[in-house]
């Protein structure tokens, strides 16, 4: 599986290592009210989707990026790469 990264091109999917669901982005507020049941949906948690799902990135044998990389997880067809740094900014929405 080929990754094209948004600063360095194609890079080989073995450059990387998968961290999970991109929604741990949106890390909950631990001063809220009821935050310990936030962090805990948050930390235990997860979706396994079949087709298309955003998951985290990490560019461990290259420039040590997180990446968002929204991909169908049925047929391994990638759809969008963003650099995480963009997707927080943006509030965990992404482009």
């Amino acid at each position: 599986m080929i990754i094209d990264h948004p600063l360095l091109g194609p890079c080989d999917a073995q450059e990387f290592v998968y961290k999970g669901d991109a929604r741990l982005i949106d890390r909950p507020d631990g001063m809220a009210e009821e935050a310990h049941v936030a962090f805990f949906d948050y930390a235990y948690l997860r979706d396994n989707p079949a087709g298309v799902h955003r998951e985290l990135w990490f560019h461990e044998q290259g420039d040590r990026s997180w990446l968002v990389v929204t991909r169908n997880t049925v047929t391994h067809a990638i759809v969008q790469v963003e650099l995480a740094r963009d997707v927080a900014r943006a509030g965990g929405r992404g482009t």
